[in-house]
């Protein structure tokens, strides 16, 4: 076979969807080396995926950079089915929410969440209106869907008015450079962050549907209201909406106790996840959620939303609580950091548990459903 893959989300620094592109094509040029998988994008890839590429010497994986400024703004209508037929691609998978307008390939299209239709507070009107116009035609024209979990997988169906037969979920997983460091491998990498031993962590982009402003009274409460005072270090880029959170980290008396790292790199992640007292994440809605199964993956307690998404891809390694209940948060968090023998035992669930989940096995799931769309 002759696949390509959306290359958009690689053009940036990578977050949850560049994560899945890559690791998903990386995989499946692995396990099918008698196939050929090109990702494919007008805009000039993150030199990060490029090098990485490059370094690994896949054969049957390339980067392509289709360049043609007649084509801005037409991608998707015009430069991408030119470039696919050209290329005489069996399949084009969309992964980043988008297929082909033109129909003269097979496609595949991974729905990663319905967060823009289910809930529209969150993110900026702009995208709100392209997936309210888009994603219903994406999902009538492409031959399969792809979904990460089955929750996601029922809200397509029925938000979409998809049939059943045409959604398939397929689990994602930990990248695989996530796994524990001793506390004294990182040192080092704390010490240049000026993260300090005792503290909290909260991984994601800055918007409103990861719920921050939570964690944010949860964590004030811990500080003002017991004798536990950790540090609380927020690691993610900056997003949208966020304007009620920033003024709360201005304005709150524990502003000093708050470390803001922006984006990190894996290695930076994987010693932050190996050496925190608990990982919050009180997301609103998920499709999946990545950042807290790293976290399981590098021996991190857990606390995170009891919400579909997070219930399935967390399970019971997890403590999970309702995303808007500041007290029960702030509780939890408390406990969690006094017992040192709830932590151990919560890590090594977690390393259990996320050990469970594999790129291999969702590539092997993909192309399963490649084939399955070819010889439809």
């Amino acid at each position: 076979m002759r696949i390509g893959l959306d290359g958009y989300p690689l053009s940036e620094p990578l977050t949850g969807i560049g994560h899945y592109t890559l690791e998903l094509a990386r995989s499946l040029a692995r396990n099918f080396p008698q196939d050929e998988f090109e990702i494919v994008s007008p805009q000039p890839f993150n030199p990060a995926v490029s090098g990485g590429i490059q370094r690994e010497s896949i054969p049957n994986l390339r980067l392509i950079q289709v360049k043609s400024s007649s084509l801005r703004g037409h991608w998707w209508s015009v430069g991408l089915p030119m470039y696919a037929r050209r290329a005489r691609f069996d399949l084009f998978h969309g992964t980043n929410f988008e297929v082909p307008l033109w129909k003269r390939r097979r496609t595949v299209l991974t729905i990663h969440d319905l967060s823009t239709l289910l809930c529209p507070e969150t993110h900026r009107a702009s995208a709100v209106r392209r997936a309210r116009l888009r994603l219903p035609i994406a999902a009538k024209i492409a031959d399969a869907i792809i979904t990460p979990t089955e929750a996601v997988r029922q809200e397509v169906c029925e938000r979409l008015k998809v049939k059943p037969g045409k959604v398939t979920a397929i689990h994602e997983a930990p990248r695989r450079s996530f796994s524990p460091m001793t506390k004294e491998e990182t040192i080092a990498t704390r010490k240049r962050l000026q993260v300090e031993d005792e503290f909290l962590l909260f991984v994601g982009t800055l918007e409103p549907r990861k719920n921050l402003l939570t964690t944010l009274r949860a964590f004030e409460e811990v500080i003002t209201r017991t004798s536990v005072r950790p540090q609380l270090v927020i690691a993610g880029g900056e997003g949208w909406l966020i304007d009620e959170t920033v003024s709360f980290i201005n304005s709150a008396s524990l502003k000093d106790r708050i470390l803001l790292t922006g984006y990190l790199n894996d290695e930076d992640l994987r010693a932050l996840y190996s050496s925190c007292r608990a990982f919050v994440y009180p997301s609103l809605y998920e499709g999946f959620g990545l950042p807290p199964l790293e976290a399981m993956a590098c021996g991190a307690p857990v606390i995170a939303s009891h919400i579909a998404a997070l219930q399935e891809s967390l399970g019971d390694a997890a403590i999970l609580i309702e995303p808007l209940d500041v007290q029960t948060l702030s509780r939890t968090i408390i406990e969690v950091l006094k017992d040192e023998r709830r932590r151990a035992a919560m890590g090594e669930a977690g390393i259990k548990h996320a050990g469970k989940f594999s790129w291999d096995k969702a590539a092997m799931l993909t192309h399963e459903l490649y084939t399955k769309v070819l010889a439809s």
